[in-house]
């Protein structure tokens, strides 16, 4: 019999919560759609709760820890991304925490890759010239003409699992692509990409021959037509190749003026303040975003500037945001599925209870022996 664990979570997850009651837990759900404030978390904490359900919207840090000094166990975020957990306070705390990777890659990869061919046509451009009653006659290239996608060279920055993903999808749209990746290149990956592209050429599936390779981050700026950025945030002092605000002037200024920028990582590995100034000035084509340096995007944000708004999209951290892969009780397909198995792992001492082995714990540093 399950032992009565109580668990409180910072957002409704769906059905997977009610597997968690199904197996005896004790689970309290926040009801509204905003994040609960610190204040209310700190409470929970502090009555006693076995185990913690999170967003990236909570901060989660050593005030928390402290609130369940021998009673929190386990912190269940449900998101890839963990830059709301202090992960040297759970250390020090012995608190595991666990995340949802994998179950959202392909999802994220062609959402990214969407935003680019949007970006591309003009698509929204387009929409508005119809909504607003603008369109008056056909042209062959008036009022304005798009880009095509097939056949371009994208950069993709970093090479992790969406970074690879991507990489499929651009292979499908026989693009040319330069890869950089600071700290991880899977060349095995990119060997068997350049197979398949060589094998569409020689069976006639593909017109023209097409490349992949790595390059440094330079010649991947300067010579690409789009660029999509993959790589996890890391700031100064947390990694000896850091990404925050690897997008700035200096490396924004490298890429071509007929370029667009697509960024679904996380918002500081670019600075927003010069990707506007990008934009005002006209040094890249466009961008799409679907991450900020504060979420939700202010309403004095810059990159909301009427000037621009034709060229930079915004969407609402919305990458993940499908049935299958939010919502999914089985932990091998979506992320609320994933999250609980994780916590249930904690809770519930599954492999033989060394959080080392746990598939879904982040900070398994804090447990070796």
């Amino acid at each position: 019999m399950t032992r009565k664990f109580r668990v409180f979570a910072t957002c409704d997850i769906g059905e997977s919560l009610e597997l968690l009651r199904q197996r005896g837990y004790e689970v309290e759900v926040y009801p509204q759609p905003e994040a609960p404030p610190k204040k209310l978390i700190l409470e929970k904490v502090k009555s006693g709760i076995d185990g913690l359900i999170t967003t990236l919207r909570d901060p989660i840090d050593a005030e928390v820890f402290e609130a369940g000094k021998g009673t929190l166990k386990v912190v269940a975020q449900i998101a890839v991304g963990f830059d709301n957990i202090n992960r040297a306070d759970a250390n020090r705390y012995k608190v595991p925490f666990t995340h949802t990777a994998d179950v959202l890659t392909e999802a994220t990869a062609e959402f990214a890759f969407f935003l680019m061919g949007a970006l591309a046509r003009k698509m929204w451009t387009a929409e508005h010239l119809t909504r607003e009653n603008k369109w008056g006659y056909w042209h062959p290239y008036l009022p304005f003409l798009g880009d095509e996608v097939t056949g371009k060279t994208v950069a993709i920055v970093g090479t992790g699992r969406i970074g690879l993903a991507m990489i499929k999808k651009c292979a499908g749209f026989d693009m040319n692509m330069l890869c950089y990746d600071p700290a991880y290149q899977n060349h095995e990956y990119v060997k068997a990409i350049q197979e398949l592209k060589d094998l569409q050429y020689d069976r006639g599936i593909s017109r023209e021959k097409t490349w992949i390779k790595y390059v440094t981050l330079d010649e991947a700026l300067t010579s690409a037509d789009f660029v999509s950025v993959h790589v996890p945030l890391l700031r100064e002092g947390e990694s000896t190749t850091p990404t925050y605000h690897l997008f700035n002037e200096r490396t924004l200024r490298m890429m071509k003026p007929t370029a667009f920028l697509v960024n679904t990582s996380r918002g500081p590995v670019l600075d927003e303040a010069a990707l506007a100034k990008a934009l005002r000035e006209k040094w890249i084509a466009g961008a799409a975003l679907d991450v900020y340096e504060k979420e939700p995007l202010p309403a004095d944000s810059p990159l909301r500037d009427p000037p621009i708004e034709d060229r930079c999209r915004l969407l609402p951290h919305f990458a993940s945001a499908a049935r299958i892969t939010r919502l999914s009780t089985d932990p091998n397909r979506g992320m609320a599925g994933r999250c609980v198995q994780g916590l249930i792992d904690v809770l519930e001492s599954n492999y033989g209870g060394d959080f080392t082995k746990m598939p879904y714990v982040v900070n398994k540093e804090a447990f070796t022996r």
